[in-house]
């Protein structure tokens, strides 16, 4: 199996680069550094790294580029940098990869659990969200047989929240059915599950550890 996973050198992405590997898969690792450069905010970026990886089976996308912010922080072009990086990034990643993809293939997007919690000053990364879950949808029924889902982790163990998260780590383990934050290894093995399972598509995945059927935690 070949697989491309855009945002492949950090958190999230960087943990299913090390499970599918361990599986013996062939991975590129693309963004910004790692296997491949990718600028998913530019057409010609992603083409150029289509071409150069040539065919595939799976595609997973968590490259979150952009500045969110509050509404009236915002200038337009700031406002558009998340929806750019996040939504078109997604729909481009998916338009040069599809004519390489393998018929029983998957792409596999992330959001999060904002796009059903919104958190105040992010108005961008809901959007964003909400615009890839349902682009999930439309592309699941336009792609068959190439399987589409989304994954929407919750509080994950990751560098977006800074180097000391002991707090951090304590208060969501505190509120959590579970009683512990995610790991990106949980989001890994669902990507896994999610590429692997030929009856799965259309799907939004949340592995939150019950975030959405409790009290905001912050």
């Amino acid at each position: 199996m070949k697989l491309v996973v855009i945002g492949g050198t950090s958190g999230m992405g960087r943990a299913t680069v090390a499970a599918a590997r361990e599986l013996g898969w062939d991975v590129v690792s693309a963004g910004r550094r790692g296997d491949a450069f990718v600028d998913v905010t530019d057409p010609a970026s992603v083409e150029a790294l289509f071409e150069q990886v040539g065919p595939l089976d799976h595609l997973l996308v968590t490259a979150s580029p952009g500045r969110p912010g509050p509404l009236l922080e915002q200038t337009p072009d700031e406002a558009r940098t998340f929806l750019d990086g996040k939504l078109f990034g997604a729909w481009l990643a998916a338009r040069y990869a599809v004519p390489r993809m393998s018929p029983g293939g998957s792409i596999t997007f992330i959001t999060g659990v904002a796009v059903v919690r919104p958190p105040r000053a992010a108005s961008t990364v809901v959007a964003a969200f909400a615009g890839v879950e349902a682009l999930t949808r439309a592309l699941a029924l336009e792609l068959g047989p190439i399987r589409v889902n989304t994954i929407r982790p919750g509080y994950t163990d990751t560098e977006m929240w800074g180097e000391d998260r002991t707090e951090l780590r304590a208060k969501v383990a505190q509120g959590l059915p579970t009683g512990r934050i995610g790991e990106p290894e949980d989001v890994a093995d669902a990507a896994l599950f999610l590429m692997r399972n030929p009856q799965v598509t259309g799907a939004v995945l949340e592995v939150s550890g019950g975030e959405s059927l409790v009290e905001a935690l912050t």
